[in-house]
């Protein structure tokens, strides 16, 4: 599934070809991606200047000069194409400027589309509850310490807990608890404060590193331009068990389950 490093890639190339540009056609190719398409989605963004792009946690923000935004989820296995040479069975959603064409293709057809009132963004369900964005101001070692004091249960298991940091996601907070030497089983209220400070450090680094390489390249995930992220040969952790851990502690990467997910970690560092 694509997270927030191929998320913000994917928003980022869009604003350099969709910002500030009218979309002249709007075609949908089916009734339905997870969810139906909304009523009158076409009507709302034919004619419409684009007057932004965003992201919040995974999901993808378009807003227009109508005050709407359609917000787009990449599911399991979507992206976006610019200027796809024809355009196949898998693009379910097309929109089309003076001087581009964007396809959205899902082969899975487990992401999807909403259009909200810009004005009621926080207020749309899915991010009513959510915790704050993991790359802004309020992410801290403070925060973390509010949601985590007394919890019982694995840290790694919270940080993936919407409501506490939006938009992380299993490979990422593998990558930060093994930079910042935390136990991914370690009770998240056993956390020390000089631990959480490095947990935060840790996962905007490492969020940071990954957008700027494009995201990871895992299943089919591309890029709108159609090149493929390169995080994934960063890996400290994730994906690694049975190979050495980079530092020179002579420890091993290991697999856990946890929540039904897999955990790599090296027992000999993370404490």
């Amino acid at each position: 599934m694509p997270e927030l490093p191929e998320v913000e890639t994917t928003v980022r190339g869009l604003a350099r070809h969709l910002e500030g540009e009218r979309l002249e056609h709007v075609a949908l190719n089916r009734p339905d991606m997870r969810f139906p398409f909304p009523d009158g989605l076409v009507q709302a963004l034919a004619g419409a200047r684009v007057t932004a792009l965003g992201r919040r946690a995974k999901y993808g923000l378009v807003h227009t000069d109508r005050g709407q935004t359609m917000v787009f989820h990449l599911g399991m296995s979507g992206r976006w194409r610019i200027d796809p040479d024809e355009i196949g069975k898998h693009d379910h959603l097309v929109l089309a400027t003076a001087g581009h064409r964007f396809a959205l293709c899902d082969p899975r057809r487990f992401g999807f589309v909403d259009l909200v009132t810009t004005e009621r963004l926080d207020q749309w369900p899915p991010f009513a509850a959510m915790g704050p964005e993991p790359l802004g101001p309020g992410l801290t070692a403070a925060h973390l310490g509010r949601a985590l004091a007394g919890r019982r249960q694995a840290v790694k298991l919270l940080l993936l807990d919407q409501r506490i940091v939006a938009g992380l996601g299993n490979i990422y907070v593998c990558e930060a608890l093994y930079r910042a030497r935390i136990d991914p089983a370690k009770a998240a209220g056993k956390v020390s404060k000089p631990a959480l400070g490095r947990l935060v450090a840790a996962i905007r680094e490492v969020l940071g590193e990954a957008i700027e390489a494009g995201g990871s390249t895992l299943r089919d995930f591309a890029r709108p331009d159609g090149e493929l992220g390169y995080f994934s040969k960063r890996f400290d952790a994730y994906g690694r068990e049975g190979e050495p851990c980079r530092r020179s502690d002579g420890g091993t990467i290991a697999r856990i389950a946890q929540g039904g997910r897999s955990t790599w970690w090296c027992p000999s560092c993370q404490k």
